[in-house]
């Protein structure tokens, strides 16, 4: 499990500040997309409802996941301490109100959504300047380094892009390239900082919950150089408008995930532990639909009609791969670091609960396929315009969110 490294250990109050920001605005992004399921099922994805959405969802729940999970895991795959405490607890208040406030005025004003962006995009300078000092104290950089430190550059990239479209809204400031700019800013975020970031402790989560040793890191440098240049190709296609272009970054993107893929299933080759615990289960299941879409988009390429699945298969990336990631990780991380809080002291002097006994592992099977199950049928409802069946999936699928964020809520009542 995740091992606290020659006190190198965050306060626990920080990363937990994230967490439970994230699982409100999750529950909040979902209520919200059931009650414009309409407009998502007529096909209608770039309008304000939508944009408020997607960023609560995007910003509010992975994002904060995200940064939350990057104060306690730095530590510990870097072996070296936050570089300040004080700076990241400034840095969430003001990343919070700013998520939050850019959030409601995409939803009422688009035009007017700049000041809160560059609140947001202030908050976020300041979580990067966080892991650049952080980073830096490293002893040795390694391929892990990379993946994470090209990860931020991504989220870097992603939100100047997004302040860029708002300016565009407001002035009509390079009008002309104001699809390609939404392309990269999808891009980089969703395909950059997330992807990156999960492929970089993914190398250090999944030996430590395997028990798995002795196995090659090659491949892992394979995974770097196509994923990225994948990116590269993919974003310069946008602003030259060359197909055949975007379609060698797609493969290249192919191409790194599936080496991923495959050195993962090395990697658990490689264990140790005979059974795998279900919620690490659940995010092995992630990487194959991650795997799955990847190869779907880039045929999609070939299809005169792209539009069709466009939408639909950014939305099951995103849930299916990046939301699915993040969320079985939590079930790791969030019991091991109140455990670690409330039981590490008491050991051999009291009686204490143990890491099994923090969370019920028997609904995640039922729990994670029902989830699984009502994003297949929200894809089917948007790849085919179906109103009712958006809204029997996508009910399915708050309920399941909601109660997903009480679990993990409750274990900080044991």
């Amino acid at each position: 499990m995740l091992p606290q490294n020659m006190g190198s250990e965050t306060n626990i109050k920080l990363p937990f500040s994230f967490i439970l920001f994230s699982l409100i605005a999750l529950v909040f992004s979902q209520i919200l997309l059931l009650v414009n399921g309409q407009l998502m099922a007529d096909g209608s994805f770039r309008i304000p409802v939508i944009w408020a959405t997607a960023h609560l969802l995007i910003l509010g729940w992975a994002l904060m996941a995200a940064m939350g999970a990057m104060y306690q895991l730095v530590p510990v795959a870097f072996l070296t301490k936050i570089w300040n405490e004080r700076f990241g607890f400034i840095q969430f208040f003001l990343t919070a109100i700013g998520i939050t406030s850019f959030s409601a005025m995409l939803y009422w004003s688009p035009q007017n959504a700049m000041i809160p962006g560059v609140l947001t995009l202030l908050g976020i300078l300041m979580f990067l300047f966080q892991m650049f000092m952080t980073l830096k104290k490293q002893a040795k950089p390694t391929i892990l380094t990379a993946f994470v430190g090209s990860s931020l550059v991504c989220l870097f990239i992603t939100i100047s892009l997004g302040i860029t479209l708002i300016y565009c809204l407001k002035t009509g400031f390079a009008g002309e390239y104001y699809q390609s700019i939404f392309k990269a800013h999808l891009l980089m975020g969703v395909t950059g900082w997330f992807t990156l970031l999960i492929f970089g402790f993914s190398y250090k989560m999944v030996p430590m919950f395997s028990l798995s040793h002795g196995f090659p890191m090659i491949q892992a440098k394979y995974v770097y150089v196509f994923y990225l240049s994948g990116l590269v190709v993919s974003l310069v296609s946008f602003f030259t408008n060359n197909n055949p272009l975007l379609k060698i970054g797609f493969l290249l993107l192919l191409i790194g995930f599936s080496i991923f893929s495959w050195h993962i299933r090395i990697i658990i080759k490689k264990r140790l532990k005979k059974t795998l615990d279900k919620p690490f289960t659940i995010a092995l299941v992630a990487i194959g639909f991650g795997n799955v879409i990847h190869f779907a988009a880039f045929i999609m390429l070939w299809n005169h009609d792209v539009n069709t699945f466009t939408g639909p298969l950014i939305y099951a990336y995103l849930l299916l791969w990046i939301v699915l990631s993040i969320v079985s990780y939590l079930y790791k991380i969030v019991p091991f670091l109140w455990w670690t809080y409330k039981y590490s002291k008491e050991i051999g002097k009291n009686k204490v609960p143990s890491l099994k006994e923090m969370m019920n592992e028997k609904m995640v099977i039922p729990l994670f396929s029902l989830f699984i199950v009502a994003i297949l049928i929200v894809f089917c409802a948007l790849a085919f315009h179906i109103a009712i069946l958006f809204n029997v999936g996508q009910s399915v699928l708050s309920i399941v969110f909601i109660i997903i964020a009480i679990n993990i809520l409750s274990v900080l009542k044991k």
